[in-house]
């Protein structure tokens, strides 16, 4: 009973964070000044158009992701309104495509250098990686394949949230914002993925 409820609130802290940061983006899209990680750029930078479509494309679709991506680990939604769960499947893929395309471009021009670069850069191809590969499987068939990749996908998608609950920590550990930005490009999805693999050996979804 006790691992029932631990289960059950761990699932809705889950998805009140998956909303919450999902929702975040609304913040810079009506913000009047810089705000966030825009304090942060360049007025080089924050002048370019193709960056700007980059920057504004990758939160927004990737909030869109956020937003509707948990809702696909739903097994009564799977099981009595499957066409809905393959409809927001598809949302889900051209949305987390499409922000970790322009995540990719951003991670060549993160804040920290090359150590931020190669953390963000890695976490878009590994996000773009597993939600192709999640797609091709179901077209294929291949449920188990599937569901496992999708596991990774979100995981990557999750960093989001992870990156915003360790930021504030790390900076005050650290004392200094842009340390705290390096070890972040990293620790926002390395432990996702860990995770994401756990939980993949724990329902013994074969990836193969």
């Amino acid at each position: 009973m006790a691992q029932t409820v631990r289960n059950k609130v761990a699932w809705v802290v889950f998805v009140l964070l998956a909303i919450g940061i999902g929702l975040y983006p609304l913040i810079y899209l009506f913000a009047t000044e810089d705000f966030g990680l825009l304090m942060n750029k360049s007025e080089d930078l924050l002048s370019s158009t193709v960056w700007n479509l980059a920057f504004f494309g990758h939160i927004s679709f990737g909030g869109l992701a956020l937003l509707i991506g948990w809702s696909q680990f739903i097994k009564k939604l799977r099981a009595k309104r499957l066409n809905l769960h393959r409809n927001l499947g598809k949302v889900y893929v051209i949305a987390a495509l499409i922000s970790g395309l322009c995540g990719v471009y951003l991670g060549f021009f993160a804040t920290g250098g090359i150590v931020s670069s190669l953390g963000f850069i890695s976490l878009g191809v590994i996000w773009l990686f597993t939600t192709l590969r999640a797609y091709i499987a179901v077209k294929n068939k291949d449920l188990s394949l599937h569901q496992g990749m999708m596991i990774y996908s979100y995981a990557a998608c999750f960093a989001a949230v992870t990156l915003r609950i360790w930021l504030p920590f790390l900076t005050i550990v650290f004392g200094e914002f842009l340390i705290a930005y390096k070890i972040v490009a990293w620790l926002c999805w390395v432990p996702n993925m860990i995770f994401a693999q756990i939980w993949v050996k724990k329902k013994g979804l074969t990836l193969v």
